[in-house]
């Protein structure tokens, strides 16, 4: 499997689970379940860089061969060395480029999926527990910084091998140049380390400030429609102005610290060439090297400043990288609303009864149960009634005769469905949309559309069921966004269906219709509508009413009227 992590086709739910103790351990991680692509991209990235390494000594070696007069077969094999080494620079560096982007791709990709795969696990839970403008910038800032850092490992660790070899060779010639080098190169980079720290604080600034954009940004492109009606565009476009010159003034601030470091990226191996050019020329002068040896020198000492600029440029991006990856554990430790339980009771065939004893809520298998509450209080009883698992539901709410908080997740999202207000319309066709995943024939689509009245809202969008509809659905009015919402509940068909105030955003006509359609299409399933509608009660096979509040999670006893 982790050979195959990079293939498109592979789900995230077959992606290991990601350690997601903290920032290095997630990014030890990545390159544990697939090293090649890095490993491939260090050895080619050597093999890339420790020919421009070597190209001055080659070069001063000529030099030396062709000023002691030795003739030109000296010179001409040296030459072809030079040449050698250039073509075999050409071809590793063609393939380093596929390999750092093949380590970069597979970082985007794993990450991507899993941050998919928490994103679907904690479902409507993750509003509760995150901002979505972090999650949004997750999946783009954060995944491309990630992906960056091991785009640039492999040039990396070539630069280090070639910056050995260099040191190496500068001491078996002058043990003198060659301690130069060795302790110039290695305070060249550590001089950068200081700047780090500051880059890192600084782009988590940047990061929490984009985050909340991001969010209001989402915020008021979804209430557009309100802010209209209610004179609020004005205000809260202000508003969104000033977080986004925080954001403007938070990038200044990480693009002024990262300009810092680019400067001692270039000044500071700049400082290490001119002291071993300088120390080299005056060995040259009273003859410990030669002139052939001095050219060597200086074009190594020159080439050094590669590996230090490489190694600055991988210091930046791996402490982005850093930021970056603690923002996505700190998603992927958010913990689910509901979990697995130990030992997950099955769920009985056939129709299911849904019951709360501690309400006293009972609606009868197959059936149409309409239970009335106080207004603030639907959404707390429609979570309490639908939710599964461990630690999430109530022990007191039964179905088919099981515990809730005893259930398998999987297998009771297979069986019951809430449908709310706070349910959305994706971008796509409106085909795909009500299909949500699943391959319902025309006529049941058709059904579904008649009974939540949506017919007329798919005839008027141009193409139909093959229109393609915004996120959010914000084309559409709030009666006809919601209107479709009904008829993919309708379309999914569970044995049994949760419909909170199905009906508040259509007139009294167009509710009236809805009533007695879904009645009919509902017929031996077991439906439970949340709602203070009379049209709804008066369609209804049994209605609950609760009148006062109960101190911890719902409404408090109710009386029943059955019909």
């Amino acid at each position: 499997m982790t050979n195959r992590l990079f293939d498109a086709s592979v789900a995230p739910s077959r992606v290991p689970e990601a350690d997601a103790r903290g920032p290095w351990a997630y990014l030890w991680w990545l390159v544990r379940i697939r090293p090649w692509p890095l490993v491939l991209a260090a050895g080619l990235g050597a093999l890339w860089m420790v020919p421009l390494a070597l190209v001055p000594l080659v070069i001063g070696r000529a030099i030396d061969e062709a000023g002691q007069g030795s003739g030109q077969a000296g010179l001409y094999l040296w030459s072809l060395l030079a040449l050698g080494l250039g073509i075999l620079q050409a071809l590793a560096g063609a393939g380093l480029i596929q390999a750092a982007v093949g380590a970069e791709a597979h970082a985007l990709s794993v990450t991507h999926r899993v941050l998919m795969r928490q994103v679907v696990r904690l479902g409507a839970g993750l509003r509760g527990q995150a901002r979505s403008g972090d999650v949004a910038a997750s999946a783009a800032a954060d995944v491309a910084s990630i992906g960056n850092a091991f785009e640039v490992l492999g040039r990396t660790i070539g630069a280090a091998v070639a910056a050995v070899l260099v040191a190496v060779a500068l001491t078996a010639t002058s043990p003198l140049l060659g301690l130069a080098v060795l302790i110039g190169v290695p305070a060249a980079v550590l001089g950068i380390g200081p700047l780090l720290r500051p880059l890192q604080a600084r782009d988590e600034a940047q990061r929490e400030q984009m985050g909340i954009a991001t969010s209001q940004a989402g915020d008021i492109v979804a209430g557009l429609r309100i802010l209209r009606g209610i004179g609020g565009e004005a205000g809260f476009a202000e508003r969104f102005r000033h977080t986004s010159q925080r954001v403007r003034r938070a990038g200044e601030s990480a693009g002024r610290m990262e300009a810092w470091i680019q400067a001692a990226g270039v000044f500071l191996p700049g400082l290490v060439t001119v002291g071993v050019v300088w120390l080299g020329a005056r060995l040259a002068l009273s003859g410990a090297i030669t002139a052939g040896e001095l050219v060597a020198f200086y074009g190594a000492s020159a080439f050094l400043t590669l590996p230090v600029s490489t190694a600055t440029e991988a210091a930046e991006t791996l402490s982005l990288a850093k930021v970056a990856a603690g923002r996505v554990c700190t998603l992927l430790r958010l913990a689910p609303g509901t979990v697995r339980p130990a030992r997950p009771e099955p769920l009985p065939t056939g129709p299911l009864p849904l019951a709360d004893s501690g309400l006293g809520i009972t609606a009868a298998a197959g059936r149409l149960t309409v239970v009335t509450a106080p207004a603030d209080r639907t959404g707390v009883l429609a979570e309490r009634l639908s939710r599964g698992g461990a630690g999430g539901g109530s022990p007191d709410v039964r179905l088919g005769g099981v515990p809730l908080d005893r259930t398998d997740p999987d297998g009771l999202s297979a069986r019951l469905l809430h449908s709310g207000p706070g349910d959305v319309l994706f971008s796509g066709t409106v085909r795909q949309e009500l299909a949500a995943g699943s391959a319902p024939s025309a006529e049941a689509v058709a059904r579904a559309l008649f009974a939540a009245d949506a017919a007329d809202v798919v005839d008027a969008l141009p193409g139909g069921l093959d229109a393609r509809l915004d996120e959010g659905g914000r084309a559409l009015s709030g009666g006809q966004r919601q209107r479709l919402i009904l008829a993919r509940a309708l379309l999914a068909a569970p044995d049994v269906l949760i419909l909170e105030d199905p009906t508040s955003s259509v007139d009294a006509h167009t509710e009236a219709r809805i009533v007695d359609r879904v009645a009919a299409l509902r017929a031996g399933r077991t439906t439970v509508v949340l709602s203070d509608s009379p049209l709804w009660r008066g369609a209804a096979d049994h209605v609950v009413r609760l009148e006062a509040q109960a101190p911890s999670d719902g409404p408090d006893r109710s009386s029943g009227v059955s019909r």
